[in-house]
């Protein structure tokens, strides 16, 4: 049975697990979630995803939710095919992803998806942005993004020479920061202006970059 991602096709996080199903050759189905008419908050949904959020996968009855989970998940899966060593195998290797992982969430995601929350998803709902907060998040991203350039100035990826989920995971959010929302961080930044140009450049997501 084709694994089923349920979810929105332009969903950012649906999105990225199918991204990370097309480097891995995963054949998916989309199945789809009307979020714009609350579906995802229905007993129906939140019976697989109690959260009433977007995605969760059936791997022929196999469910799970959270996408960095169903990531790793198909990741280690599917270990054998596609691009290799999204999640390293070697105790060392994968300690330096998990720290890549951790750099991604706690210094990236909560700002990017802040500055998303203030510009985008506040105007689908008729209100107004909070500019101090705006300007507070975009500060912090900045400040992050000053490490990044340290980092990826030693290394071509964040866990080391190869890409890794650490690197996909920056791709939904990333793309509505810097390339919808057109915050201009990269310029300045010429080691994280690569990396992003080369990650962005993948095949996988172009496929996915405008819907699942």
């Amino acid at each position: 049975m084709v694994l089923k991602i349920h979810g929105h096709a332009i969903a950012p996080l649906v999105r990225l697990v199918a991204e990370v199903c097309r480097e891995k050759e995963v054949p998916y189905e989309l199945v789809n979630v009307e979020v714009y008419k609350g579906e995802h908050k229905t007993p129906a949904f939140k019976e697989f995803q109690p959260f009433g959020q977007v995605p969760y996968i059936d791997d022929d009855g196999f469910v799970l939710y959270e996408s960095r989970a169903i990531c790793r998940y198909i990741a280690k899966k599917y270990a054998s095919q596609g691009t290799p060593d999204l999640v390293p195998r070697d105790p060392k290797a994968e300690a330096i992803f998990e720290q890549a992982v951790s750099i991604e969430t706690s210094n990236f995601y909560p700002f990017a998806l802040g500055i998303t929350t203030e510009k985008i998803v506040k105007k689908h709902r008729g209100l107004e942005p909070n500019e101090a907060r705006l300007s507070d998040l975009v500060n912090n991203l900045n400040a992050k993004l000053d490490v990044y350039e340290v980092i990826l100035g030693k290394q071509a990826y964040l866990a080391g020479s190869s890409i890794t989920l650490a690197d996909l995971f920056h791709l939904p959010y990333g793309t509505i920061v810097f390339e919808e929302l057109g915050y201009d961080m990269l310029e300045d930044r010429p080691n994280v202006a690569r990396w992003w140009k080369e990650i962005t450049a993948r095949p996988s997501w172009l496929a996915v970059k405008a819907k699942a």
